[in-house]
């Protein structure tokens, strides 16, 4: 049942709502999680959660964003300066949230929001991992290919689960 509480401002139940729903999304996956127990977890009625969101698939959208800008804060304020540690900790930060990334994958084919959120995610991948590559030193007449390489071997190892040995063994490969 719904929580009484004080009147709120509706980004501050936009952002419990969010909150709920990606803490039971990471959980519980997204197929296995009904928007009556996201409700139930903001403290809301069912109903509540359509005024904010059309549907399940924007509260996805809404939940990866947040969790990419956290992501990416997180990531600028690394201490660790080689690409090889960076792009350990992103494989290893995403292996956290592979249930949602498996979802986006099969989702991206029948939802709009989300494959346009999908697209989104890989272009400021692609530039962030562009800009490691330059960093390295990689000719710029070879960036876009090893990026992609980059970032098909990261989507790899979060669709088949590495021993940390073959996750660095691969990262250190990438930078060759």
């Amino acid at each position: 049942m719904p929580r009484n509480r004080r009147p709120q401002d509706r980004e501050e139940k936009r952002a419990e709502i969010v909150d709920a729903a990606t803490a039971l999304f990471v959980d519980a996956g997204f197929d296995g999680t009904p928007l009556s127990r996201i409700a139930q977890s903001a403290g809301v009625t069912p109903n509540t959660i359509y005024w904010y969101f059309s549907d399940k698939d924007e509260l996805l959208v809404a939940a990866l964003t947040e969790i990419t800008a956290t992501a990416l804060t997180r990531f600028a304020g690394l201490e660790v300066t080689s690409p090889q540690e960076r792009l350990t900790w992103v494989v290893t930060e995403l292996e956290r949230y592979h249930r949602l990334v498996d979802t986006v994958h099969a989702r991206a084919a029948v939802s709009i929001p989300i494959d346009e959120w999908h697209n989104g995610f890989h272009a400021m991948a692609d530039a962030l991992v562009a800009e490691e590559l330059r960093r390295v030193g990689v000719a710029e007449e070879r960036i876009a290919a090893r990026t992609k390489v980059v970032v098909f071997a990261v989507e790899g190892m979060l669709t088949h689960p590495q021993s940390a040995a073959e996750k660095a063994a691969i990262v250190d490969a990438l930078f060759d």
